[in-house]
């Protein structure tokens, strides 16, 4: 009985408008006050959701990409992507594609990636004659290889919740699915730039590519130091953070000195707003998923699903398009806690491996990213483009098909995901 509650109650909330972190912390709330499970546990569920050490990585990450951001790094990258790309039609297109996946291994988060590469692209691809809503839509699908491409917020979060798959082994699992996602999304966005005429002529001349690389290899060498710092050891994926943030200050302030005292006060303002949304998701769907599990809800749904009786590949599948559908309408902390706490004795039970199944639940959530109507890089792109979501479905469709493609490659061929964290002795 109290299950059904707990659902009806978040699922009335929802409906009506209410956030989603709130509605998960009313339901839960209201859960406990009904079944007696003691309402002084609430504070303390709502601390220990926060106050894990692996967290603490959320709010630095945040803080290095928008350093990074601020700094130039963007722009300059920009510069040298063009340069390898060079003057063809469709261009800009695959130029925006490739800067959110380099970028995407800075700041580790979909939105910022896709706020980032928007500041600096959005206005050269209009002026070539991009069409608004097909230019947010592209920088939208690319900016979700943010959370694929190392290091991941979402990858965090995901080893927050499943401490059988380490955030060194996840890091290096999602690297190669990224840059398929990413390279599946540049050649749609190539192909539908030269089926629709855009970018006949090229708008701009060619940089030097060597200059250019000079001037990119910064911020090219953060996601290296950033990775290659935690595989020697050097760094726990956290402490890699902080070290991003201050080779981010070093970059903007003394090499590039597009960096002010000024600027990084309102760099440190600006994260903490961010961080403060984020960490108050956690905090609150941790109420959800705490009533929840006590309850026993997530195990009776487990049971459920196990007694079906269907074939592994069949459940597989099914819980791919049952996520696909909850992306188009719940963020990616809120998918974790509702659904992982019941998925992962699934996957035990069919003795799938837990890194693995991190990353291709991570490529589902990453294609809601920028699938209307709640997805979150979409909504960015379109506020900066000044353009309706729903303007911009006729191109978002290719790119979720596109990456959809790349997503069930993965799930059907496993050692893609787990070479490379296998090869690395993560595994």
């Amino acid at each position: 009985m109290m299950d059904w509650l707990l659902f009806g109650i978040f699922i009335a909330l929802m409906v009506s408008g209410v956030p989603l972190a709130v509605a998960m912390g009313l339901a839960g709330t209201a859960v406990v006050a009904a079944s007696g499970l003691g309402m002084m546990s609430l504070p303390t569920n709502l601390y220990t959701g926060v106050a894990k050490y692996p967290l603490m990585a959320i709010p630095v990450f945040v803080i290095a990409g928008l350093i990074f951001e601020r700094a130039g790094v963007a722009a300059s990258i920009v510069r040298f992507a063009s340069a390898v790309v060079g003057q063809r039609q469709g261009g800009l297109a695959m130029v925006a594609v490739i800067v959110a996946m380099i970028m995407g291994g800075i700041s580790g988060s979909g939105p910022a990636d896709s706020a980032a590469v928007g500041a600096v692209m959005l206005p050269s691809m209009l002026k070539a004659g991009y069409p608004r809503p097909f230019t947010a839509g592209v920088i939208a699908a690319a900016g979700s290889t943010g959370i694929l491409i190392p290091p991941s917020i979402a990858f965090v979060i995901y080893s927050l919740l499943v401490p059988q798959a380490s955030v060194p082994a996840l890091f290096a699992g999602g690297m190669i699915p990224g840059i398929l996602s990413g390279l599946s999304l540049l050649l749609v966005s190539w192909w539908l730039s030269v089926k629709n005429g855009f970018e006949s002529a090229p708008a701009a001349p060619r940089p030097p590519f060597w200059q250019s690389l000079k001037e990119a290899g910064w911020g090219l060498a953060a996601p290296v130091i950033i990775l290659g710092g935690i595989r020697s050891g050097l760094f726990t994926p956290t402490e890699a953070a902080v070290v991003a943030v201050f080779y981010g200050v070093f970059v903007g302030m003394l090499v590039y000195r597009n960096l002010s005292w000024r600027d990084i006060y309102n760099v440190l303002v600006e994260s903490a707003e961010l961080s403060s949304v984020i960490l108050t998701v956690v905090a609150l769907a941790s109420v959800f998923a705490w009533s929840s599990s006590t309850l026993g809800t997530f195990d009776s749904l487990a049971k459920f699903m196990l007694g079906a009786g269907l074939p592994e590949i069949v459940m597989l599948i099914s819980m791919q398009v049952m996520l696909l559908i909850a992306g188009m309408f719940l963020d990616v902390i809120s998918i974790y806690f509702i659904f992982l706490p019941f998925l992962i004795p699934i996957a035990i039970h069919f003795n799938w491996d837990l890194v693995w199944f991190g990353v291709i639940i991570t490529m589902n959530l990453a294609l809601g990213q920028f699938h209307p109507p709640l997805g979150v890089n979409l909504m960015v792109t379109c506020r900066m483009a000044g353009v309706s979501m729903e303007s911009t479905i006729p191109w978002v469709l290719w790119m979720v098909a596109a990456m959809a493609g790349a997503m069930f490659l993965v799930t059907f061929v496993p050692e893609i995901a787990l070479w490379l964290p296998r090869t690395l002795g993560y595994l």
